[in-house]
């Protein structure tokens, strides 16, 4: 089968931008994805980040598939532990009903932020120990047909044609999504140290289910792409500002390449840096399809999810257009 590929968008705002003109480009992004045959188009739930603006991420869900006619859309994730899975049923019910056999619904256990806005969020529902299966599961009994004689039932949701897909970057998302025998998406975009063992694990433990019957690897990835080497490194150092930022806790929208300043980092942010970018994907076309070729060889994804911060609005629709011809070479 060939390689899929899709698109995952946290929705940044770029220094200069307002978070109208943020979602706007969203659009743009998402009916480019589509002509481009990208697969679906995913949002990440992030809060308190001033360069991300996902954080109603079913609200944004709505608002693409609404703009867009065949691509799916969808969580990449929905941080589980902040909601109630009530409450998710019946957002992505009201979804499936609005944009049916459109919508994917990923799940994930980080907060999505600071454990002090995590406490915000979540108030008095605050636990430590949270499980994780256990809610996943109950998710999924609300969005099945058997609930239907349960006292509390989720309306819209009941039935509802929405894929469920487990997001993590460690070996214990590995473990679970191989028992619950669903889809399994790796966040290798910016924790990728336990990527392949997380994926052994997947595969050795993968129980067939009434949802899968054989694993289903989604790696996500930065790639920066464009028409030269040199303008791709170019590029790609507001991306790797984005990364120095959030290691020294600088929280400001995207910058472009002219005011980095990635030569001032100290050798300890360096080192995390790189081991956070060893899954970024920088370079033209030539380039990337021999790094792309290696890296399928190496973990023998089922589909190849793309992210990646680039200021230029025109330069990462360019971006997108050579990382979706690379892909379909592969």
């Amino acid at each position: 089968m060939a390689l899929k590929y899709s698109i995952l968008d946290l929705a940044t705002i770029v220094k200069g931008d307002d978070i109208n003109k943020t979602f706007q480009k969203s659009v743009k992004s998402a009916q480019h994805a589509e002509q481009l045959g990208f697969t679906r188009y995913w949002f990440s739930e992030h809060h308190n980040f001033p360069n991300v603006a996902s954080a109603s991420t079913s609200i944004l869900i709505g608002h693409i598939a609404s703009q867009t006619t065949t691509l799916r859309v969808g969580s990449g994730g929905i941080m589980l532990p902040n909601h109630s899975t009530l409450s998710v049923a019946e957002q992505f019910g009201t979804l499936d009903g609005l944009f049916p056999g459109r919508i994917d619904l990923g799940l994930g256990r980080a907060p999505g932020t600071d454990m002090l806005t995590a406490t915000a969020l979540r108030g008095n529902n605050f636990n430590p120990n949270y499980n994780f299966e256990f809610h996943i599961k109950e998710l999924q009994k609300y969005l099945s047909n058997e609930n239907a004689e349960a006292k509390v039932r989720a309306i819209p949701g009941e039935g509802a044609d929405v894929p469920l897909y487990i997001l993590g970057s460690s070996t214990d998302s590995a473990f679970l999504a191989a028992k619950l025998g669903l889809p399994y998406a790796f966040a290798a975009h910016f924790a990728p140290s336990q990527l392949e063992v997380a994926l052994e694990i997947y595969g050795e433990h993968f129980q067939p289910s009434e949802f899968l019957d054989e694993p289903y690897v989604m790696i996500c990835i930065n790639i920066i792409a464009a028409d030269s080497v040199d303008e791709a490194h170019y590029l790609s150092t507001s991306h790797f500002q984005a990364f120095v930022n959030i290691l020294t806790d600088q929280r400001q929208p995207l910058l472009p390449p002219d005011e980095t300043e990635l030569a001032d980092i100290s050798d300890e942010v360096a080192l995390h840096l790189n081991r956070m970018a060893a899954k970024t994907f920088v370079g033209d076309k030539e380039t990337l399809k021999e790094k792309l070729t290696k890296f399928k060889k190496d973990y023998k994804p089922d589909e190849i999810i793309v992210s990646g911060n680039i200021f230029d609005f025109d330069k990462k629709q360019r971006s997108y257009e050579i990382a979706s011809e690379v892909i379909k070479s592969l």
